[in-house]
């Protein structure tokens, strides 16, 4: 037994539901488990991703002796190829894992320098103090893992993703045994799955979806297109299958699509799916014998969804009758952009069918019963929620304190948890913080440039160019010219009122004044706004373009003009 206590600090993935990031400390080292993304919303325009915060764990890399990564979802190890630079720690996981990470790995050019391991469920890997092994679970992807960390202070259970089905479409059902088992020898703390902590019942079985599924194509009168998660290889698999069963032969569409299965079947998945078309031989198939799966079921702006349903894919388009099926669920956030496709879809004359019209979807997460099931074989005595909003953690916590947990803590992230010895407690914080990953770089989320953005993209923009002396009397009328907010091209009677108002104000300036650019550029901008009557709420970015001419200029001109 070590002096030093156990820790445990969530990085992200506490309090929210994505960019999943956890230390763990002990014996004066640490060790990370997971290390992802989470994807920007309408508030960080033309930005994609977002990373997390890591520089505790880059202050401390002399004292990180790894990363573990528990599957292959981009919440869980999309933030790898950014950071890991940074971290410069090998890495451990199981063989699908690695299959996707060394595609990720290759497109940004360091797969030759990460120290990757490869080891399989139940073989034992020590990372520093810690000795760990991974428990096989089904999820909706192959080879999800929970992770057994044997410490000095004890054993803890960090669960990860995970699920009970009892007829799993890709890879075996989860290894139940070894839960009881570990229930039996004790686990100090649990780090669990809150995702679904509200949902009652079961999650459902993926083999459902597939009956589902099968018989709703097989009643399509035309072409069907399927949008789902790429990185979904369970809902992948029952999608092909189902669209053979009915009759119709399927495409890939969309290049996480395809690298996520080739990743598949290099790890012996999918082996026994239907023959595959490539996108450019289906034009010339009957509309009624064709089913696409494509990415973008959020209404990401690139993927292959969000350009079918506006007509700028180069090869595929949906006709009036032909059917979208979004299998998958709203992640929350997305609701308003998700709904302006489905209504662009509809308004096109395709028929769209979501969840809440046919059962086309089960979750990759827990709900209650299955919750409750792992308390009674895990039978830990502190449960720490993770992976939830702050209405699941809070939840969680009094999930598990009925369910027999002695200690149950709300934790957030940036909590320094001490797990042990007892009794358990936040004992401290740590920087988190999220970064933008924009045109090659990362910035803070509270960045200059996002609000700007925001403003150009909520109120417009008005450009406003005036030509003046050395001592500041204007040469020119002033150019206007307007995006995105008043219309001046409309009115040309306004527009020559707001010419004649800003020379105006120009004139009026003192000589000190009229020789300084910065207070003209004030004056100009204040000037705009009153002349447009622009209201508090109405704030459009106002750039003013200040050109002087000196005596010398000014000479040059009139000599060419005579």
């Amino acid at each position: 037994m070590t002096d030093q206590p156990l820790y445990f600090a969530p990085l992200g993935g506490a309090g929210e539901i994505g960019m999943n990031v956890s230390l763990y400390g002990a014996a004066g080292r640490w060790m990370m488990v997971d290390l992802g993304i989470t994807f920007a919303d309408e508030r960080l325009p033309g930005v994609e991703i977002i990373l997390p915060d890591i520089s505790f764990a880059i202050d401390e890399k002399q004292r990180l002796d790894g990363l573990v990564l528990t599957h292959a979802h981009e919440d869980h190890l999309g933030a790898v190829p950014y950071l890991w630079p940074q971290l410069a720690c090998p890495i451990w996981c199981v063989p699908f894992t690695a299959a996707v990470l060394k595609r990720k790995l290759d497109e940004s050019g360091v797969r030759e320098r990460v120290p990757l391991n490869v080891v399989e469920p139940g073989e034992r890997f020590d990372v520093g103090p810690f000795t760990c092994r991974f428990i096989h679970m089904t999820h909706s992807i192959p080879e999800a893992a929970m992770l057994v960390i044997d410490t000095p202070h004890g054993r803890v259970l960090h669960t990860g993703d995970w699920k009970l089905d009892p007829a799993p479409q890709v890879g075996e059902a989860s290894q139940i045994e070894a839960l009881q088992e570990l229930g039996r020898e004790g686990v100090v703390a649990m780090i669990a799955d809150s995702t679904n902590i509200m949902t009652p019942g079961t999650s459902g079985s993926e083999a459902e979806v597939f009956e589902s599924l099968t018989g709703l194509i097989a009643r399509q009168p035309n072409r069907v297109v399927l949008t789902t998660f790429a990185s979904n290889v369970a809902r992948l698999s029952t999608a092909m299958r189902a669209g053979a069963a009915a009759g119709r032969q399927v495409a890939l569409i969309g290049r996480s699509m395809h690298r996520m299965v080739a990743a598949a079947r290099d790890c012996g998945y999918l082996k026994d799916m239907p023959r595959l078309l490539d996108e450019r031989a289906i034009a010339d198939l009957p509309r009624n014998k064709v089913m696409l799966l494509c990415t973008g079921s959020q209404a990401e702006p690139r993927a292959a969804t969000a350009r079918i349903a506006a007509g700028t894919h180069p090869r595929i388009t949906l006709d009036p009758g032909d059917t979208m099926i979004f299998s998958s669920k709203i992640i929350p956030g997305n609701e308003r952009i998700i709904y302006d496709l489905h209504n662009n879809l509809v308004g096109a004359g395709v028929d769209v069918i979501t969840e809440d019209d046919h059962f086309v979807h089960v979750s990759g997460h827990p709900s209650r019963d299955e919750v409750a099931q792992l308390y009674r074989w895990v039978k830990p005595k502190i449960a720490v929620p993770v992976h939830g909003e702050l209405r699941h953690l809070r939840e969680h916590v009094s999930f598990a304190k009925a369910h027999g947990a002695e200690h149950a803590l709300l934790v957030t992230d940036g909590d320094l948890v001490q797990l042990a010895p007892a009794p358990p407690a936040i004992v401290g914080e740590v920087p988190i913080g999220r970064h933008a990953y924009d045109d090659g770089s990362m910035v803070a989320v509270e960045a200059d440039r996002f609000r700007l953005r925001r403003r150009l993209g909520n109120n417009g923009t008005v450009f406003v160019s005036v030509v003046l002396d050395h001592f500041g009397s204007v040469l020119a009328p002033p150019q206007l010219a307007s995006v995105g907010t008043i219309e001046l091209d409309d009115d040309p009677h306004a527009q020559q009122r707001l010419i004649d108002g800003l020379v105006e104000e120009i004139e009026r300036l003192t000589d000190r004044d009229a020789e300084d650019d910065a207070r003209i550029e004030e004056r100009l901008r204040s000037a705009v706004r009153r002349l447009l009557g622009l209201s508090r709420e109405r704030r459009p970015v106002i750039q003013i373009q200040i050109t002087r001419l000196s005596p010398e200029m000014l000479a040059q001109l009139e000599d060419v003009s005579t």
